[in-house]
């Protein structure tokens, strides 16, 4: 798009420190365009008729050079401007006189009128990594040394403090890293007290191979598949403080859901998966909530790892055996070719049978024929499971008394 000389006006969404007016710079350092600045927080009606007006004089003036450039009009905080503000910039968008770019830490689908979001294109901007912001502080580090003229160095795990602490925003860390510098004396390694000094923040304890954070998640599961919620709740906030994403704790809440909660609270998985979508919605301050809300369901929800176990039971014995044939009677048979092989043969219709249940009936094939996988706990709905699963288990067995049941055979 750039390489074409071509741009779109645009919305970046993202939170702090993540590059939103460094792009747009580029951008228009590209497209060797103008730039016209607006900031919401502290312009109104008056300095956004002015940056359009900017914009009119010099397309009414028809000046060859002028014309020729580009405009970039960059509003910051594009949300909190309110409707009619937004919508001066509507007619001048359409026409493509100007390339609007918005920057937000809000989500455009609430934040910005829909007239005006159906003519933009919303680029989401993620909280930088760890490793994004480590080459970063380094890259801090040498500008710094060669600029003050002296030597930058960190105590051990004091630069991963203090890039954990800036929870991915670049700005905070640049910040930090030169009050640090300016604060150390000369030959003085910069340390995790010098940096809670610097920032005036507790400095959070991350080891360099990132073992206290996993074993932060460890203790997150465990207390959660232990039914603590207030255990589940602290660790829950001591790995958003520590710097952990939140969409990380989001997709360990969803495994748990499965391996420990399972069919014993099948609603766990639905709670987990809203509090997910409800954290893309609305971002992190009310996200964040959500996800507490769903820490604390499922560490309180019926425990049961009947689902896991017999996931894992059924894989293993399909390493361990060859592939069997499709018993005949649950074969395809779309052809006149495979009926007359025998292919669903004898097959029983469950909805035509008493209780929808083909008593005596077999699903798997004859050499296992007698195993099961699924062994329901008698906590929570899996109780029902469990009684359902006897109460199956004698219409077999009256069927086979009956001589009614299945003699597996594998077709031909």
């Amino acid at each position: 798009m750039l390489a074409q000389n071509n741009c779109y006006s645009m919305i970046f969404w993202g939170p702090p420190g993540t590059g939103k007016t460094t792009l747009v710079h580029l951008i228009a350092e590209q497209l060797d365009a103008d730039v016209i600045e607006l900031s919401a927080i502290n312009s109104g009606v008056k300095e956004i008729r002015a940056a359009i007006g900017e914009v009119s004089g010099s397309l009414t003036r028809g000046n060859s050079d002028l014309f020729a450039k580009q405009k970039v009009v960059f509003v910051d905080e594009i949300h909190r401007f309110n409707k009619s503000q937004q919508d001066a910039f509507l007619p001048y968008v359409e026409s493509g006189h100007i390339i609007l770019i918005g920057a937000t830490t809000e989500n455009p689908s609430f934040s910005v009128n829909r007239a005006l979001l159906s003519r933009l294109r919303v680029f989401i901007l993620e909280k930088l990594s760890t490793d994004e912001l480590m080459k970063l502080l380094n890259a801090a580090i040498e500008f710094l040394q060669e600029r003050e003229k002296k030597t930058i160095e960190f105590e051990e795990n004091a630069a991963l403090a203090l890039v954990t602490q800036a929870n991915g925003d670049a700005r905070s860390l640049l910040m930090s890293v030169e009050i640090c510098s300016d604060l150390a004396n000369s030959g003085e390694k910069i340390s995790l007290s010098l940096i809670k000094k610097a920032t005036g923040a507790k400095t959070l304890a991350f080891d360099k191979n990132g073992d206290h954070y996993y074993d932060l998640l460890s203790a997150f599961h465990k207390s959660v598949r232990g039914s603590s919620p207030d255990g589940a709740l602290y660790w829950f906030c001591r790995l958003l403080k520590s710097g952990g994403d939140p969409l990380v704790i989001a997709r360990r809440l969803l495994a748990i859901a499965s391996e420990d909660i399972g069919n014993a609270d099948p609603r766990a998985l639905q709670v987990c998966l809203n509090s997910w979508d409800l954290y893309h919605r609305v971002g992190p301050a009310e996200g964040e909530r959500a996800l507490a809300q769903a820490v604390i369901y499922c560490a309180l929800a019926p425990k049961s790892n009947a689902v896991y176990t017999a996931f894992k039971k059924a894989q293993r014995l399909i390493d361990e055996t060859p592939s069997y044939d499709v018993p005949a009677h649950l074969r395809n048979a779309p052809t006149k070719l495979a009926k007359e092989m025998g292919h669903g043969d004898e097959y029983r219709y469950a909805h035509n049978e008493p209780n929808a249940y083909a008593a005596g009936e077999s699903y798997l094939p004859p050499d296992i024929a007698e195993i099961t996988f699924y062994h329901a706990s008698e906590r929570g709905l899996e109780k029902q499971l469990s009684a359902k699963m006897d109460y199956l288990a004698q219409l077999d067995a009256e069927a086979h008394a009956q001589g009614k049941s299945r003699k597996n055979t594998t077709g031909s």
